[in-house]
């Protein structure tokens, strides 16, 4: 936990003011008026597991904004949607849970995993790599970053790199130079010190331009193709078209979001996540170099950046709305403890020592609809022997089982909805 803190700071300092300055560029959300006092809470709500079990929505979600919503189709409190998901763009998510819901969900009201990188604006000129599916391009621009290749593109320009699958290889080449002697590593390294590979490499394409940073929102289809030219960029300090005597370190910057090594779908059992091609790619370079990969920046829950960015977007939503008093209560329901839980606490206790902003207190709610259920053991801390669950978050976050601990256990976000009103002292 302490090692997750620290690398917050060093990622970006002063990102709280950051993130409340960003929300307020949104556009706003109408809120409900009426005899009902102003509320002094929001929610944070999960999608997958929580509201929605692949494209099917969960009963219990309607009979919650049921409550939530008022017969002008008005929200009563204010809300946002925060989920690990990144590969669609924020306005079609918003519609998409618009039919799902019944009611009108805005763009601003929905946080991506990704989202929080329009805050890491050092690296928005940089000519980055973007891996993920869906629209990458149009994600990765409207994050900020204004000079994109895709992996697609990268491959095209350098066919010979992509050589897993067979019938993807092509079929003509053109003429190699001579092997090229690739020593991983310098003088003093420690790991693989003095390991020499020869590999054949293409003939340099000079008029690509070098890499300068790698963007990865979300996992991709070919995961293959992904890590290989991701470790070819990495290798090469942005130009996998040429050979380079020494693997470069410190590396190009990484920026990742969605560490989530699951996520619940329609199938019975849990899904591979983003979580799990980091932890592949991870793996790799580590393998290969002898060292660890490095981000520049990682977000999505249990991130406490995002945490901050959901809160500076409820906070506009209830000064666009007129109230005067401060949100202080938030509840964050999900339904994964290694992802919504953990994060939730986690903000929870950075809001204890916290002298800026105006909350108080993040509770969480843990519903049993998705990877969590009442039979299902949550991660826990390894035994000293091995034994025991394994601990399924990701390896710079640290771990405090205690942060694992939901506030409120109940079935659904229904009664989830009705727990937060009724604490609040509003009509159920």
């Amino acid at each position: 936990m302490a090692a997750l803190g620290e690398a917050a700071a060093r990622w970006a300092p002063g990102l709280w003011r950051r993130a409340a300055r960003a929300a307020a560029a949104f556009g706003g959300c109408r809120f409900a008026s009426g005899s009902q006092n102003p509320p002094t809470f929001g929610l944070l709500l999960d999608i997958d597991g929580v509201l929605v079990r692949g494209h099917q929505v969960i009963p219990a979600a309607r009979e919650a904004f049921r409550r939530l919503v008022d017969s002008q189709g008005q929200l009563r409190v204010p809300v946002v949607f925060v989920t690990n998901a990144g590969n669609i763009l924020q306005c079609s998510k918003a519609q998409e849970l618009s039919a799902l819901l019944g009611f009108q969900v805005e763009p601003d009201q929905v946080i991506l995993s990704h989202s929080p990188m329009k805050l890491f604006s050092q690296h928005h000129d940089k000519r980055m790599l973007v891996s993920g599916q869906g629209p990458l391009v149009e994600n990765a621009r409207a994050l900020g970053f204004k000079h994109v290749v895709t992996v697609d593109e990268l491959r095209a320009a350098f066919p010979v790199l992509d050589v897993v699958d067979l019938q993807r290889r092509p079929k003509t080449t053109a003429r190699v130079s001579a092997p090229t002697p690739w020593k991983l590593g310098s003088e003093g390294d420690r790991g693989i010190d003095g390991l020499v590979l020869c590999l054949s490499q293409p003939l340099p394409r000079n008029e690509f331009p070098a890499i300068e940073g790698v963007l990865l929102l979300g996992e991709p289809v070919r995961w293959e193709t992904s890590l290989q030219l991701i470790m070819d960029v990495l290798l090469s300090d942005g130009n996998p078209g040429t050979g380079l005597a020494t693997a470069p370190y410190p590396h190009l910057p990484v920026l990742a979001s969605n560490t989530d090594l699951l996520w619940m779908a329609e199938a019975k059992m849990p899904r591979f996540g983003h979580g799990t091609f980091l932890l592949c790619l991870e793996a790799i370079y580590r393998k290969v170099t002898g060292r660890e990969l490095c981000y520049a920046g990682l977000m999505g829950k249990p991130s406490l950046l995002t945490y901050q960015y959901a809160e500076g977007l409820l906070a506009r939503q209830a000064a666009r709305r007129g109230w005067a008093a401060p949100i202080r209560s938030l509840y964050a329901v999900g339904d994964n403890p290694m992802s919504d839980i953990y994060g939730a606490n986690l903000f929870h206790q950075h809001l204890q020592t916290r002298r800026e902003g105006a909350a108080r207190s993040c509770a969480s709610i843990l519903v049993c609809t998705g990877v969590y259920g009442p039979r299902a053991p949550g991660p826990a801390a390894p035994s000293p022997g091995g034994e025991g669950p394994p601990f399924h978050g990701h390896r710079d976050l640290g771990f405090s089982p205690g942060l694992l601990q939901a506030a409120h256990v109940v079935s659904d976000v229904h009664e989830a909805v009705r727990l937060v009103l009724g604490r609040e002292g509003w009509a159920l």
